[in-house]
């Protein structure tokens, strides 16, 4: 069987495991699925009702972004996103965590803001100070270096890019203004073909 990924073309966390399918080159069908309307196909492969969900050829699947980023970084470990080095490793992957929570508290503000009049204030006031307080973390991250964990890109920066290309989907680059050091490193990764191909469209 051909390897799957179900995903959401605007979903970020979906957008995590393109990117690294696409830098692996690895071949993999993708099908789009309506997460607002899940048929009972998708909810047998993935009881949480999330995406994005993997398939791999041999009937193996996957259901998390992160489990899924690591399993493809495992099983096929060229070119590598999490560093070899023990402690580098849990360093990526904190920082892959922090870049998923930064995502997280995005899609809520989003939800809030389509209820209109009907958004709860307070909501939207939590999820934009999360993320008015981890912008700067990672602003200050890259200050010494072009990358989150040194000079060569890994999940980690994937996982970023990915909740501020969301980021940018919905609210816009006014952020980018905001932190020059966040806004060059993004656009230089958006001139990878992988990053650049997979931009959420509105």
């Amino acid at each position: 069987m051909a390897r799957t990924l179900y995903y959401a073309q605007r979903s970020p966390y979906a957008r995590k495991v393109r990117i690294l399918l696409a830098e692996k080159n690895l071949p993999c069908e993708l099908k789009e699925t309506d997460i607002a309307n899940k048929s009972p196909e998708f909810l047998k492969i993935s009881p949480i009702g999330k995406v994005p969900v993997f398939v791999e050829e041999d009937g193996t699947t996957l259901w998390d972004s992160t489990l899924i980023v690591e399993y493809l970084d495992e099983t096929y470990p060229e070119p590598s996103f999490y560093p070899n080095d023990r402690a580098q490793r849990l360093q990526c992957r904190q920082w892959e965590e922090l870049a998923d929570t930064l995502g997280d508290n995005i899609v809520g503000l989003w939800y809030q803001k389509r209820k209109g009049d009907k958004a709860d204030a307070g909501d939207q006031a939590k999820y934009q100070a999360a993320i008015d307080r981890l912008l700067p973390i990672l602003e200050q991250q890259l200050s010494n270096s072009p990358f989150l964990l040194g000079t060569t890109w890994t999940a980690a920066d994937i996982a970023a890019l990915s909740a501020l290309g969301y980021y940018t989907l919905r609210f816009g680059e006014e952020w980018q203004r905001q932190h020059p050091q966040l806004e060059q490193w993004f656009k230089t990764l958006h001139q990878r073909a992988s990053v650049n191909s997979t931009v959420p469209q509105g």
